[in-house]
């Protein structure tokens, strides 16, 4: 059994999609980000970072994982699906979540920072981050014009660049152009165990509007953890309904 501690973000939601593309037995564990939750003593013993999410085998001794790339890594290794064995094949789809790790989630973060959350809008701040934010966009939609998915089949690289693409609207960095890209997104979508995950936990909030009241309530809140220095919820379409679809 595996206990997942997440709330309704795209880290949040690769854990819960690889879950249930494996058909892992587990737990669902909502920290309340606005609350704090992730600071509290109970969770940081998990996760000396105090960021969701972080998952315990429960099977394995209590063993804890965190960070949210180290976590699919565990879970693709325990079940020997979503990663080749071997070297090479290994090596892409790690590439591929690097690729996530360390650009597509820190640039759309940022995105999402100073164009919607921080009180000043510094314009070079905004486009910068989605201008590299597109940038990464494109070298995806380049790979995926000769390639099905990011590292040969089906894989925890595409469930983790998968989580963050789909929110693109939220970070104000349009798709047009990128028709790669957008089938990828589509295909994925398209699977059963994918619009399972993206439901655990539930957004309360369609943020594909930018004039939906409860979205601007959102943006407000964040706005307030900003100024004073917390963590920010990262925030999801409520399905895949209503994901932006240009």
């Amino acid at each position: 059994m595996i206990d997942l501690y997440t709330a309704a973000t795209p880290n949040g939601h690769k854990l819960s999609i690889a879950l249930e593309e494996l058909g892992l037995p587990y737990t669902v564990h909502v920290l309340d980000l606005a609350r704090g939750d992730q600071k509290q003593p109970a969770f940081l013993a998990i996760n000396p970072n105090g960021r969701i999410p972080a998952i315990v085998d429960r099977a394995a001794g209590d063993f804890a994982v965190f960070e949210s790339g180290a976590c699919l890594v565990y879970l693709a290794e325990k079940t020997g699906r979503l990663m080749p064995a071997d070297p090479q094949g290994r090596s892409r789809v790690l590439q591929w979540l690097m690729f996530q790790m360390g650009g597509i989630g820190p640039m759309m973060g940022q995105a999402n920072v100073f164009f919607r959350y921080f009180p000043e809008k510094i314009p070079a701040a905004i486009d910068r981050y989605q201008g590299e934010t597109r940038r990464l966009f494109t070298v995806l939609d380049g790979h995926l014009a000769r390639h099905e998915y990011l590292a040969g089949d089906y894989s925890i690289a595409d469930i983790a660049n998968w989580a963050w693409v789909r929110t693109h609207r939220w970070s104000g960095v349009s798709l047009e152009g990128l028709p790669h890209l957008k089938r990828w997104r589509d295909q994925i979508r398209a699977r059963p165990a994918v619009q399972r995950g993206i439901g655990i936990p539930p957004s309360a909030v369609d943020l594909t509007r930018d004039g939906d009241e409860r979205a601007q309530a959102f943006a407000e809140q964040a706005r307030t953890m900003v100024e004073r220095g917390g963590s920010l919820p990262r925030p999801a379409a409520d399905d895949a309904r209503q994901e932006d679809t240009r």
